[in-house]
């Protein structure tokens, strides 16, 4: 299998550049999959973090990895293959604090 171009794909290299990602996403995503959709991307990317619905409707998401794989969650979320309608998402980039084990909805 290859690993992405000028990656060698090590444990130790995907240590060395991880990310925390928090986000909100705002829009019709309660009620629609979006958690578990969500949650399975992460899982697909090996990401670790949680997802959960808030109480104005929004969903938070935490996930935390390599650099690449959370740019390429952020580019799910605001594409249309996400469940329901997002309208927007506000995220920003942290340090991963190595908090979480796994995925999860919440």
């Amino acid at each position: 299998m290859m690993s992405p171009a000028g990656s060698s794909s090590d444990a130790s290299d995907a240590d060395a550049d991880a990310v925390r990602l928090t986000a909100r996403v705002f829009g019709v995503v309660q009620g629609v999959g979006f958690r578990f959709w969500t949650m399975g991307k992460a899982e697909e990317l090996g990401l670790t973090g949680e997802v959960k619905n808030l109480d104005d409707g929004s969903v938070a998401l935490v996930a935390e990895g390599p650099q690449w794989k959370i740019h390429e969650l952020r580019a799910w979320l605001n594409s249309d293959a996400t469940p329901g309608r997002v309208e927007r998402v506000e995220d920003s980039m942290s340090a991963a604090e190595g908090s979480f084990h796994g995925f999860r909805a919440r």
